[in-house]
């Protein structure tokens, strides 16, 4: 949430002559400021002159408004604690000469300053002196503005409205201070639930803002995307930022302030790294230029943050510094939001006292008093939560109807806490409908969005929701009631729409290209080379990343998730379906068989992912060359025992026929499972269960086999050589064709498509993964802006199945980016594998093909005649599953 601002006037040049008189000086000095104050970074560095020249001539009246010309100039960069020396400067000169009416100008001005710096008495003592110096003078209305950014700043939103409205209604009020009175008023007004309101008031505050200069031009800029995102607006609040970011940095201002309000959009977008990442480097540069009111607000954001990411130790201290300094400011609203933060960390942590509860009660109730709807929202929320930990059932009741009551029809991420606070006060029977009411929401929210990362993240708001839904369906439901629910709750992103068309970032995506290149070029041998090039790709994919955010979603695809029990049988034609899902850290197994579904318990998630970590332990130590027999065997027994034990975990409990062949669909902590390992018959993995019929959709029209080659493996060009034996005049692309623009066509027509090159997981920015080819790389973030999804594809590449997994279970990698845009099969590697040794396994796969299987019936065939004792056969053995049906 934005602090109220404290700009003003409009620009015009002035530019003072050494010969030029005290009166002339004071006609410059005046002049000086209001230029400032309109265009810092075109009239601010001359004030310091126009200071030593009134100084010169003894013109004290001058010195007076030229010091606090140079002292807004300071302020404008954040140098407030040298703009307040330059005040004081000033307020002794106009004390000792008797200028009461260039005092009372000072003081106000000072009092601006004082307040940024968190200085909050100082300021109120120096308003009440310009007040007493005005009596009857023509300040009367810009006391009344910086009064009312003092109570607002203070928490006391009503006499702060108050007095906005009495300048907004004067008309002989300036245009430049309805300007800023409207941009801080609009604020308040969303804060309060009135978002028409403020957004009128915004538009009113634009149209004048084109005088006003640049400054304040940004400034209405920044408070207009903040007000958009609160709104529920996030693609049109993150276009606005970005507009209002080039705004501030061509009228010199800093980010700091601009960058935390974007922090909170970026929040609602589930953007958390990214967002917390803003937040410290603002909260840090605020706290080194002393400007106390933003570095406590700064260090808040940090907390909410750190709390989400789970790093508590971290959140609680940002969360108690900040408590802190609004205890100092006695900014009670502000004091208020970090008790609630410090409420949520205690119960993440499980360290709820009745003493936490009483501090979040009282804060929620003075949110509510202040009416900051959403802030007392998430408090009452809080305090619920807090109160069914300690067993304080009626408690909680309260709490929770409350901040339900105050969602009803908020902005939709509001109205979702809202669900979520219904869901966790009712019983059972009634707790499914507010969970369902929840992600119908949370489903039309997310097919705003373009892109396929952001949807994933989206994703997340809902986590505890789908969490709800499934704990009443475990306890009360059938086993196909599990099942649909489910459903509801994993790889919903990938379901909602089709990308948007986005031809804006070409010169982006080559430029990136380019650098990639020169980072493989580069390699380990000039180290700072390296860092350079490495800074930029971050910077071009961070440029990349924020323009699809932006993008809204124009063609949402009808996708049906709910397929029956009797559908779903008849796709699977005697297969059986298991589809894993976690609650509480435990596993569970819906399976549909054809004659019931069922519901089975396993055990431990952590059980589970201690032995996939130790199978991926040894599957990397057997594919890297060089080891001695004795380390070849170690790791091949390890990952036996492992593989035995996950069988045990996964499988053995279901009591499932050794040749009936299976349909997983894995909850997105267990994407790293070798599944095609685990069972003695064909296995076909999926998202969900939904996906399988969908993936059994024919190819329209004959397509064509596309096998590609890439740089540095000689295993892969031998293997497409090979391949190209098997299949009737392929499109074939060895180094040094496979170039990315030759690539792309090829993929975009391809019915059955073969990479063998080498891939790059990127865990921190899954989707800049890559697969290297000739040229560069060609990243997943391309694959998906240009549409590419070929029917069939076989990645014969590193890690080329692995994704990063996010809340609401969402995967974001190459099998979910590629399945989203409708290929209906792939074959992939969970771990690197040895391009040389894959070579007879992938002629063998295509050999099944050819002979009419899918996917995954010919990669079980193949994978039926490698040697397992071999370690680099057996790293194949294990590496590769198969998604989807085709």
């Amino acid at each position: 949430m934005p602090s109220a601002r404290v700009p003003t006037t409009a620009p015009r040049p002035g530019t003072a002559h050494p010969q030029q008189g005290p009166e002339d000086l004071l006609l410059q000095a005046r002049q000086a400021y209001r230029d400032v104050v309109a265009d810092p970074k075109t009239y601010g560095p001359g004030t310091a002159r126009l200071v030593e020249q009134a100084r010169a001539v003894d013109a004290p009246e001058a010195v007076v408004h030229a010091l606090r010309a140079q002292a807004w100039f300071e302020r404008s960069h954040l140098g407030n604690e040298h703009a307040r020396v330059l005040l004081d400067d000033a307020v002794r000169t106009a004390r000792r000469c008797g200028l009461d009416g260039a005092l009372s100008e000072v003081l106000i001005t000072r009092a601006a300053v004082n307040h940024e710096l968190g200085r909050l008495i100082p300021a109120q003592h120096d308003l009440d002196a310009a007040g007493r110096l005005n009596q009857g003078g023509g300040l009367t209305a810009e006391l009344a503005f910086q009064q009312a950014i003092l109570y607002q700043n203070l928490g006391r939103l009503s006499q702060a409205g108050a007095l906005y409205e009495q300048i907004l209604r004067d008309d002989s009020t300036p245009a430049v201070l309805v300007t800023k009175t409207a941009n801080n008023y609009s604020i308040i007004l969303t804060q309060r639930g009135q978002p028409e309101a403020a957004q009128r008031l915004i538009d009113r505050g634009s149209a004048l803002a084109v005088e006003a200069g640049p400054h304040l031009t940004a400034v209405l800029a920044s408070t207009r995307a903040w007000v958009s995102t609160q709104q529920g607006r996030l693609t049109q609040g993150l276009v606005e930022f970005a507009e209002a970011a080039r705004l501030h940095t061509a009228a010199g201002l800093p980010l700091a302030e601009h960058y935390l309000e974007y922090v909170d959009a970026l929040s609602d977008l589930r953007l958390l790294p990214e967002a917390y990442d803003v937040a410290v480097e603002a909260a840090e540069e605020l706290g080194r230029h002393g400007i106390a009111l933003m570095a406590g607000e700064g260090l808040l954001r940090v907390a909410r943050l750190a709390t989400q990411l789970n790093d508590l130790p971290a959140a609680l201290r940002a969360a108690e510094q900040a408590r802190d300094r609004f205890t100092t400011q006695r900014r009670t609203d502000w004091r208020a939001r970090a008790d609630v933060i410090t409420g949520d960390i205690r119960l993440r942590s499980g360290d709820v006292t009745p003493v936490t509860l009483a501090t979040v009660r009282r804060a929620a109730a003075t949110l509510g008093r202040l009416g900051m709807v959403a802030d007392a929202i998430d408090a009452h929320l809080s305090a619920g939560r807090l109160a069914l930990a300690l067993d304080r059932s009626p408690a909680a009741r309260t709490s929770l109807d409350r901040a339900a009551d105050l969602a009803d029809g908020a902005p939709v991420l509001l109205r979702l806490k809202g669900h979520l606070a219904r869901a966790l006060a009712a019983p059972d029977h009634d707790r499914l409908r507010h969970c369902r009411n929840g992600l119908r929401d949370l489903a039309r929210h997310r097919a705003a969005f373009a892109s396929l990362e952001v949807r994933v993240r989206a994703s997340g708001h809902g986590a505890e929701l789908g969490q709800l839904g499934l704990q009443v369906l475990l306890r009360n439901g059938a086993p196909a009631q599990v099942l649909r629910w489910m459903e509801h709750t994993r790889a919903a992103a990938m379901m909602a729409v089709e990308p948007a068309d986005d031809p804006g970032i070409d010169d982006e995506l080559a430029e990136l290209r380019n650098v990639q290149a020169d980072l493989i070029q580069v390699g380990d041998q000039d180290p700072a080379e390296s860092s350079r090039l490495m800074s930029r790709q971050r910077n071009i994919e961070d440029r990349i990343r924020r323009h699809t955010w932006s993008a809204e979603s124009t063609r949402i695809r009808r996708t049906d998730r709910e397929v029956s029990a009797a559908e779903l049988r008849r796709s699977l034609a005697g297969r059986v379906l298991v589809e894993f899902g976690v609650l509480d850290g435990q596993v569970i197994a819906v399976v549909v068989d054809p004659h019931r579904t069922r519901v089975q318990p396993l055990g431990p998630l952590s059980d589970i992912r201690f032995q996939l970590d130790k199978a991926a332990f040894g599957l990397r130590r057997l594919a890297r060359p060089g080891r001695s027999p004795a380390a070849v065997h170690a790791a091949m027994a390890s990952v036996d025992h492992a593989l035995l034990k996950l069988r045990d975990f996964l499988f053995d409990p279901l009591a499932l026929a050794a040749d009936t062949p299976l349909v997983i669909s894995p909850p997105a902590g267990l994407r790293r499972v070798p599944w095609s390992a685990l069972h003695p018959a064909p296995v076909f993995v999926v998202p969900a269960a939904s996906f399988w019929p969908r993936t059994q959709q024919p190819q329209p029209g004959a397509g064509r086999v596309v096998l590609i080659a890439g740089p540095d493996l000689p295993g892969a060009s031998e293997e497409v050589v090979r391949l190209r034996e098997l299949h009737h005049e392929p499109t074939v692309l060895m180094p040094p064709d496979s170039t990315i623009d030759a690539v792309l066509p090829a993929l975009a027509s391809a019915d059955l498509a073969h990479l063998a090159c080498h891939g790059r997981l990127r865990s921190d920015n899954p989707a800049f993964s890559a697969l290297q080819l000739h040229d560069g790389l060609l990243t997943l973030h391309e694959m998906e802006t240009r549409h590419i999804a070929p029917h069939r594809m076989v990645l014969a590449a590193c890690d080329s199945a692995v994704g990063t997994a996010y809340e609401g279970n969402e995967v974001l990698g190459f099998v979910s980016a590629l399945m989203a845009r409708g290929t209906r099969g792939l074959v992939a590697s969970i771990v690197p594998v040895s391009d040389a040794a894959s070579v007879a396994l992938m002629s063998e796969l295509h050999r099944q093909v050819r002979s009419g299987n899918s996917l995954g019936e010919a990669l079980f065939h193949a994978r039926s005649g490698l040697d397992r004792e071999d370690p680099h056969e057996f790293v194949n053995w294990c590496a590769f599953n198969a998604y989807g049906a085709a």
